[in-house]
């Protein structure tokens, strides 16, 4: 069988990371297997549909590196496809038009509801005749139009996750409607259920591979396979991703979008390795970092969990920081400038040396790319606050004399160096009678207004370049005793 795969996302919302990471199985599953894996935008649903939504998805899934073999398809351009489907059904005699009120619809479910009855249509106008159609449509109703589901109906697939999954006619709510708005000569605006199985049919999708809440629509998209006279693709239904409470991840949860993702300065390989993560694992369990390529070679559903996935926040941060540390700094730069960019002002272009230098001194450090603006705030900002911690290093008597000490000598080193600066070091604490590590911490609150940090001596020679080192140590004796 050859491979065809889809991601299908509504454009009524930016990309999420659930749909992402849905993405992500359908991708590797085609990959596996050298498939096509195919992009169809399911914009029917016109009043929430934006073309931002629609962009924000195109660009969230090249970004993650999920690029498509076809499309993008949108549903919006199929609707004479969908009509002539609809038709098919209903020349077959396996839909009708229904022309029940909101009212009417109102009260059969409140009389269920006082019955204990199981919610759904009780298949009323299944029978109409023409002469009680022409009476509706004389009334001025507008008609959906249900496809039949008989009650004694049991559906069965072999699902790629959960195994044998079993439905009955009778669970499935009753008729189904696949259009709105119908009128006795016109087809009106298809439904979700019954479009995506028209895409799928013509598009010749072999599995359909989507998060486990669509386990719902399987039984009742299978019947209109079946009514299509097409035969059915292969169902997986993957795992959920929860949060820390076990309950499905939604936007109360904070950021759910790969655009916050992206802007919290994760990493598209760190960020697409961690959902691959999330609800399959690698034959070799102890291994966790890999690119998408390598997880396609090994990736089968048989290793992919039936259970929802906890989304765990240090685990992602902690898979990204594997990403950062080992970048060039050359292209580590270029992931930082646009955060720089956002908080400081700088000449980005006249400087490049000394900002790799920047890069250089903290990559190591890195979880996410955003840490590097606190992280070298002190680098930018002409007027580097001392926090209450380094203010009371700097109380401590004898300060004072080794900030004056300093200042005295740096004239004497210039230009300042990785080799001289240690050495100016070393040479006011002999002049004090002092130890070298007894001046460093000094230092350090004096140059970065903080206790901790990056190297002090690479610090100490980018705010050399900038002239501000001998400003920070005038600030720093305003306070020291």
């Amino acid at each position: 069988m050859t491979v065809r795969v889809r991601i299908a996302p509504s454009p009524t919302g930016n990309l999420h990371i659930g749909t992402a990471r849905t993405a992500v199985f359908n991708w590797l599953f085609a990959r596996h297997h050298g498939g096509t894996f195919v992009l169809r935008i399911e914009d029917t649903d016109l009043e929430r549909s934006k073309p931002e939504f629609t962009n924000n998805i195109m660009e969230g899934l090249k970004w993650l590196g999920l690029n498509w073999d076809e499309g993008p398809f949108f549903q919006s351009q199929r609707l004479e496809l969908y009509g002539q489907k609809i038709q098919e059904l209903l020349d077959k005699g396996l839909a009708y038009r229904a022309y029940d009120t909101p009212e009417e619809l109102d009260a059969m479910r409140e009389a269920q509801k006082s019955t204990s009855e199981a919610p759904g249509y009780d298949n009323r106008h299944r029978n109409l005749t023409a002469e009680q159609q022409a009476a509706y449509e004389a009334e001025g109703r507008t008609a959906v139009i249900r496809f039949k589901i008989e009650s004694d109906r049991e559906i069965s697939w072999n699902d790629l996750v959960h195994g044998t999954m079993t439905w009955k006619g009778q669970d499935l709510g009753g008729d189904m409607v696949i259009a709105r708005a119908a009128s006795a000569t016109s087809i009106g605006q298809p439904l979700y259920n019954f479009v995506v199985v028209v895409d799928d049919i013509d598009m010749a999708i072999s599995h359909v591979i989507r998060g486990e809440d669509h386990i719902a629509n399987t039984p009742k998209q299978i019947l209109l396979y079946e009514a299509l006279g097409v035969p059915v693709p292969e169902f997986g239904h993957t795992p959920l991703i929860l949060n820390e409470q076990g309950a499905k991840l939604s936007k109360r949860d904070g950021v759910t979008s790969i655009a916050d993702f992206q802007k919290m300065g994760y990493v598209a390989p760190g960020l697409v390795n961690y959902m691959t993560l999330l609800g399959w694992s690698p034959p070799d369990s102890t291994q966790e970092i890999f690119i998408l390529e390598d997880a396609a070679q090994h990736f089968t559903f048989d290793r992919v969990n039936k259970a929802g996935a906890k989304f765990d926040w240090d685990k992602l941060t902690w898979l990204n920081s594997q990403y950062l540390h080992p970048m060039p700094v050359g292209e580590l730069t270029d992931l930082l400038i646009p955060y720089w960019q956002a908080d400081y002002e700088f000449d980005w272009t006249g400087d490049r040396p000394w900002l790799e230098q920047v890069t250089a001194l903290i990559g190591a450090s890195l979880t996410r790319l955003d840490d590097a603006v606190a992280m070298t705030r002190y680098l930018f900002v002409a007027d580097a606050p001392i926090n209450e911690e380094g203010a009371k290093k700097l109380q401590q008597e004898g300060c004072a004399d080794v900030i004056k000490g300093i200042a005295a000598a740096i004239p004497n080193y210039s230009p300042l160096t990785e080799t001289n600066a240690p050495d100016l070091i070393k040479q006011v604490a002999k002049d004090l009678g002092r130890k070298e590590g007894q001046l460093k911490p000094i230092l350090r609150v004096a140059f970065t207004g903080e206790t901790k940090g990056p190297d002090l001596i690479q610090s100490w020679l980018l705010l050399n370049h900038r002239g501000w080192d001998g400003d920070r140590l005038q600030a720093a004796l305003k306070i020291a005793k």
